[in-house]
């Protein structure tokens, strides 16, 4: 069970799209979730690698070092 805070705003507008539809506002927030969290999880974790890449806790290669390593030249 998760319990969400949102502003009155949004509230209203989730509270009003169950209405007319006839749907649970639970059943929007879950498909909200299930659309949009591939998303999320692609932003915030490319922002932590990046940081980590900044701190010098992770390292990068370059394109031409795989291009070679796996044999993709032309």
């Amino acid at each position: 069970m998760i319990a969400v805070r949102m502003s009155a705003d949004i509230e209203e507008r989730l509270a009003r799209l169950a209405k007319e539809t006839g749907r649970t506002k639970t059943y929007y927030v879950r498909e909200a979730l299930e659309l949009h969290l591939d998303d999320i999880e692609d932003a915030y974790l490319a922002e932590k690698t990046l940081e980590e890449i900044r701190m010098g806790k992770q390292g990068t290669v370059s394109l031409d070092s795989l291009i070679e390593e796996y044999g993709l030249e032309d």
